[in-house]
Parts: structure tokens; C-alpha cells; sequence
């Protein structure tokens, strides 16, 4: 974490806080979220317990000494921004593991595999981040591909959405997978014409490999967590919704929390109902001055697009033998649904393909007796849906948490899984909010760039780096400025229960805010996406600020 202490000895007297005094942050274009709409204000108050006292005009200053007003220099303001899909851990872990992100083509790929396994002599090589949908030959990886750099460890690779693992021999050796291994529910061995398993696995089958690979002790975790942590601050978020941990994970944030070590809000859900869940009597909530809640579950009823693993109603359009992977019955989701739901979890069900959402949706249904939960359960992703299952979020009270930028990242390759009429339904955001639906927005990062610029773009633009493609995809799906800040801010702060506290630069709340190098509303789309955050404040305190040429 970057202390605040350490920051402010780097500050000029200039921008020297005051703590004993309200605060006043003037000479700045600020816009916030409120139930009355969108509200800009040019002053911003905040007291010395963190929290706002008020925003408005030149009029609040008489009230305020100089020597507690600081000159934000024309800058602009916004709330902090969180981010209702990460995966904290997993954004720490690409720090000190083998970061496969961006690498072109297979080739590519093992070259960067031999480079990182060259410098380390034992062990497992562990790492995430490939993508064969980016390769020239857009087909999934194998074994022998890593056995020619590494065949004498075992190496374990994640897919960039985490929904499958490449393997080499010697770990497929180690976890005993041959061709007589069979399919475990939820999940696939991919194999050659002969049954050889080629080195790929799906969703569930990845715990074949997984239970072999060594856990990461809690230094680890916490050192992780931290190196996450700092990344994020400087990126303008300052919470968090972190989607599926375990009990060990949760203990880690705790004792940050503890030691005043966390230094963004986190909203964690335990992964799944059995041990994680089992270890609280009930939600936690507010734990460490409002910086972590543990008040939700996360489920998966399918698994992803990419490898087609999401599950379909239908055959996909490009595998006509193919529906992809339910991970569970529809019997057993809904009995996990109603049990975290009785202990007082929410819910978030990750749900990517059509079949996939309904069975979230019939879970939530069941466990709500056909109407809205005061718990606010949550379809994690909820990216293809069939239209007349769209109402049935409103209908339900259920959020869709859902990130702009997987839009922008699987529009090279979503129309081909499901063809031009399911794809209706697809990243459909308009027609979530026009039926009354909250949209809560995140990056699901470390599956996407954390940076949640990128996401406001592409949820105004609907449109990749590079403006393609021209006019937006299916534009008529995209969001205006206002809707887009709102689901990365207020909008996330009501699917944690939040929304009293956080989310809107409100008297009585949390002072979490950012300030940019641009105005948001008033630049053209295409520059959203290079905002730049120049500082960020959590409860107050500054917590980064860039430096010169950064």
C-alpha cells in the first residue's frame, strides 16, 4: 500500500492536509451521482474524520481558513471509482508469476514461457494470461508446445479468463490425466483425435491439475493483496468488489484491516457454500473503519465464451455439437442459492451464457419466492441472455454486474459463438437498464486491464482502442456518460449495500474521490479511455498522486 504518510512528506506545502479543520478542496469542475441525477459542484468539504461535510459553490469557502483550502488548479473531480467485478488476488499474483498477457501467437507465448522458466530452477512455473482467440491459429495450445522449452517441472498455465488451464506433460503426469481420465461434471479434458488429453483444460477439470499445485502461504496472499492494492489507487479506484475468496483470503484482508494496511474498500464473496461459508456465523460488515465488508457469495453456473464452456439453450453457432458446461443442476444451484441466502449472503452467480443466466435466474426466483430480495442478489457477468429473460432482473431486484470492457474485447469473436439473433441479447445494456435493471460495472480484472477508464469508454463508445469498429458495436446498446459513471459508482455501492456510505460525493458519506486531468462529460469519447488520475483520496487522506511525467 502507498501509506499516506509517505505521500504527503512528497506533497509541497501547497497541497499540505490539514486535519484538524474541515477541508476544502476549490477551483474544480466535480460532478457526482445523486438520486436527483448527475450534480456538478467547483467546491468539495470534507471533515477531519474523513467524511463529506458538503459540496457546492465559491459561497461554502468563508467558513473555511485559508490555510485548510487547497486550489485543485482547475482539475476535475469525481468519486472514487470500484470496481464490482475483481479479482484482487489474482491482479497481485500476475506481479510474481509468469504474466501472459498480450502474447500474439502460441509461439510467442512459449517464448515468453522459456524466457521466465530460465531464471527459476525448481517448482512449478504458475501463470495466466494467454488467449488463442488473439493468435493467428485460433486454436487451443498443448502440451508439447511448453514440453519443447520445459518438460522436467510442471507448468500450469490459466487462460486470461480463468476458465482454462494449460498444462505441460509433466503436470498432466502429476495430477495421473490420461486417456482413460473422464470428464468431471462441469467440466472438460480436451483431447486429441486418439483421446490423448492435449494439455487443455475447462472449468471444472482444472481441479485435476489444481489440487497438485502448491498454496500460496498468507505473506504470500498479503503481499499480493498489497502490490494489488498500490496498482489500483493509482488507477482511481478505491474499492473493490472482490468475486470469490477463501476463508484464508478473508482472514488476510481482516488482519490488513487490523494492522491499517488495507487501503482501499473491499467487498468480498466467499467462493461457493461449503467450508468458506461455513466458517461465518454471518455477514461482516463496516469491519476496519468501513474498509471490508464479507457479505456475499459467489457462484458460477457455467463458465466462459472464449472456450465455450458458457452454457447455451441452443447449440453454439460455430460448434453445433456444442452447449457448452452447466457446472451444476438446477437442483443443486438453487439449494446453494437458498443456503447462503439464509445465513443473510447475497448472492452473486457468475453467468455468461443464455442457459447459463436462466438457471441464476430460476435460483434467485426459488430462493425469492418470485420477488425482490432485500438481500440484492447478483448475476455476475450476465453477457448473453435471452431477450425474454432481460425483465426478469427488475422483476427479480436482481443487480447485473456486468463489464463494459468484455464487450469491446469479445466483439472479434461473440457473434460467431452465438449467431445474429442470440447476439440480440449479448452485452445488452440498454435493454437491462430501459426494463428497470441496476447495472453494477467492474473490469473483472485481472481478466481485463483494471484501468476503469477503459471501461467508461467502452461502455459510451462501444468501441475498441482504435475506434473500430466505426459507429460503435451494436451501439445501440451503449450507455450515455452519466448512466456509465453511475454503474462504476453509485450503481456498485447499491449491489454491496453501500449506497448510504459510498458511491456519491454526498454529506455523510465516505470523502473517496479522484481527481483527473480531463472532463469527463465534455471530452470526446475517444479520450476517455487516456483519463488520467492524478490523485486519489480514500476517507480523506491522499493516497496517491502522480508525479511528474507519470
Amino acid at each position: 500500500m502507498i501509506k499516506a504518510s509517505r505521500v504527503l512528506l512528497a506533497l509541497s506545502c501547497f497541497w499540505t492536509l490539514v486535519a484538524s479543520a474541515d477541508t476544502a478542496i476549490h477551483n474544480v469542475t466535480g460532478y457526482t451521482p445523486s438520486a436527483e441525477g448527475m450534480r456538478e459542484f467547483s467546491v468539495l468539504i470534507f471533515g477531519a474524520g474523513g467524511r463529506i461535510v458538503a459540496t457546492g459553490d465559491e459561497s461554502l469557502l468563508p467558513g473555511i481558513a485559508e490555510a485548510d483550502r487547497i486550489d485543485g488548479d482547475g482539475k476535475f473531480v469525481l468519486p472514487g471509482i470500484t470496481d464490482a467485478h475483481a479479482h484482487v488476488y489474482g491482479q497481485g499474483f500476475l506481479s510474481v508469476s509468469l504474466n501472459l498477457l498480450g502474447t500474439t501467437s502460441v509461439e510467442a507465448a512459449v517464448e515468453r514461457i522459456d524466457e521466465y522458466a530460465s531464471g527459476r530452477r525448481a517448482g512449478w512455473i504458475l501463470g495466466r494470461g494467454w488467449n488463442q482467440v488473439l493468435w493467428p491459429v485460433k486454436e487451443f495450445p498443448s502440451a508439447a508446445d511448453i514440453d519443447a522449452v520445459v518438460a522436467d517441472r510442471p507448468v500450469w498455465l490459466r487462460r486470461i479468463d480463468g476458465h482454462a488451464g494449460w498444462a505441460n506433460s509433466k503436470a498432466l503426469d502429476i495430477a495421473g490425466i490420461d486417456a482413460d481420465t473422464p470428464d468431471p461434471v462441469g467440466g472438460k479434458i480436451i483431447r486429441d483425435s486418439t483421446g490423448k488429453a492435449t494439455g487443455v483444460l475447462i472449468d471444472n477439470a482444472m481441479a485435476l491439475v489444481e489440487k497438485h499445485v502448491p498454496k500460496p502461504t498468507r505473506s504470500e496472499i498479503r503481499e499480493a493483496y498489497a502490490s494489488a492494492i498500490d496498482s489500483l489507487l493509482a488507477l482511481g479506484i478505491t474499492g473493490a468488489h472482490d468475486a470469490g475468496i477463501s476463508k484464508t483470503e478473508a482472514e488476510v484482508y481482516m488482519s490488513m484491516a487490523d494492522d491499517g494496511d488495507l487501503g482501499m474498500r473491499i467487498y468480498a464473496m466467499l467462493s461457493d457454500t461449503g467450508p468458506n461459508l461455513d466458517a461465518f456465523a454471518e455477514p461482516i460488515r463496516g469491519y476496519g473503519n468501513d474498509h471490508l465488508d464479507i457479505a456475499s457469495v459467489k457462484l458460477y453456473s457455467d463458465g466462459a465464451l472464449g472456450s465455450r464452456g458458457a452454457a447455451m439453450i441452443e447449440p453454439y453457432e460455430d460448434d453445433p455439437e456444442n452447449r457448452g458446461l452447466p457446472f451444476y443442476t438446477q437442483q443443486q444451484l438453487d439449494e446453494f442459492v437458498r443456503k447462503a441466502n439464509s445465513k443473510g449472503f447475497q448472492v452473486g452467480i457468475h453467468a455468461i451464457g443464455d442457459l447459463g443466466n436462466r438457471m441464476a435466474l430460476d435460483a434467485f426466483e426459488r430462493a425469492q419466492g418470485g420477488k425482490p430480495s432485500p438481500l440484492r442478489n447478483r448475476v455476475e457477468h450476465a453477457q448473453i441472455i435471452a431477450l425474454e429473460d432481460i425483465a426478469r432482473f427488475s422483476e427479480l431486484g436482481v443487480i447485473a454486474s456486468m463489464q463494459p470492457v468484455h464487450a469491446t474485447s469479445d466483439m472479434n469473436m461473440a457473434e460467431d459463438r452465438v449467431g445474429p439473433q442470440r447476439i440480440k441479447g449479448g452485452y445488452a445494456w440498454r435493454r437491462l437498464l430501459d426494463s428497470g435493471a441496476v447495472i453494477a460495472s467492474g473490469s473483472d480484472f485481472p481478466v481485463e486491464l483494471p484501468n476503469p477508464f477503459h471501461g467508461l469508454y467502452a461502455a459510451v463508445a462501444r468501441q475498441d482502442r482504435a475506434g473500430m469498429p466505426e459507429g460503435g458495436w451494436y451501439a445501440g446498446q451503449a450507455l450515455t456518460r452519466a448512466e456509465a459513471l453511475q454503474s462504476f459508482t453509485l450503481a456498485a455501492a447499491y449491489a454491496a449495500h453501500q449506497e448510504a456510505r459510498l458511491g456519491s460525493l454526498e454529506r455523510g458519506k465516505w470523502a473517496d474521490f479522484i481527481v483527473v486531468d480531463r472532463d469527463y462529460f465534455e471530452i470526446p469519447a475517444s479520450e476517455i479511455y487516456d483519463t488520467r488520475v492524478l490523485q486519489t483520496w480514500v476517507g480523506g487522506k491522499l493516497v496517491y498522486e502522480a508525479t511528474a511525467g507519470e
